[in-house]
């Protein structure tokens, strides 16, 4: 049971996460068809037939994925397995509480698994250094958005002293200055507030071409993070039957985490 559901090294396997697949698409589309009125009206019965008929066999599929694996907590609370639960209690819950079933489209998530039931290892290769940039670039990116935030707060704070005498202007209060300091340095630039004074709208342009200097800086983190990532083998896409954890060698026999045998 393990090897169907968690691998696809195997046809039974692979065959398994395909209909699995085919199934996730189905209910997406599906939850998308119920919130057209129109459609609704016309087929509700059938969609939400259809609906519970696919949640039962998640239901099914999550209870067996808990019931296959070593620890049980391990895949629980992994990001698929937050994920596979995410994606069946909507239904559930839209029982009690209208519309919530239209939560289901987190099911989307699920489709992650495309990239190691069809053995993209070239994607998941990426996927992983990507991964990896982020991790080694935290603490600048944390640094960076600090940064950022505090100067959000100053131009917000010095924009409502210039602006908020001026009729109209829509610098009411320093939350709302806040507010287009960010809409601003995104160079989002929304156009609901907008300075008045001369002094105003020279801080503004400032602000806008300093928005685009910015933006260059968290790629230019993670980009040279990238280029001293060093690529790694291809991990198979063998799951651990204990510890469910994945990114295993083609060649392991043991779990590199927890040591179980593979």
């Amino acid at each position: 049971m393990h090897e169907i559901i968690f691998e696809a090294e195997t046809v039974a396997g692979k065959t398994f996460d395909i209909v699995l697949l085919i199934l996730i698409v189905a209910s997406i589309v599906v939850v998308m068809l119920e919130s057209v009125p129109s459609i609704n009206r016309s087929y509700g019965f059938e969609l939400l037939t259809i609906e519970w008929a696919i949640t039962i066999l998640f239901s099914i599929e999550y209870i067996a994925r808990i019931l296959c694996v070593g620890d049980p907590k391990k895949y629980i609370f992994s990001f698929y397995g937050v994920v596979d639960l995410l994606s069946i209690i909507p239904t559930f819950i839209g029982v009690f509480i209208t519309g919530t079933h239209s939560l289901s489209v987190v099911r989307s998530l699920r489709l992650l698994r495309i990239f190691r039931v069809l053995k993209m290892g070239q994607f998941l290769g990426e996927a992983n250094l990507l991964m990896r940039s982020l991790k080694a670039s935290k603490a600048k990116i944390i640094v960076f958005l600090v940064f950022v935030l505090s100067l959000t707060f100053i131009l917000g704070s010095l924009m409502y002293v210039i602006e908020s005498n001026v009729t109209n202007s829509g610098f009411t209060s320093i939350p709302r200055s806040i507010y287009w300091a960010i809409v601003t340095l995104t160079t989002v630039g929304y156009g609901d507030i907008a300075p008045q004074t001369d002094l105003g709208q020279f801080i503004a342009s400032i602000v806008m071409l300093t928005g685009y200097a910015i933006i260059a800086v968290p790629t230019g983190i993670i980009s040279a993070e990238i280029a001293r990532q060093d690529k790694k083998h291809m991990p198979s896409t063998q799951v651990c039957p204990n510890c469910s954890k994945e990114g295993h060698e083609e060649d392991a026999e043991y779990c590199k985490y927890c040591g179980s045998k593979l």
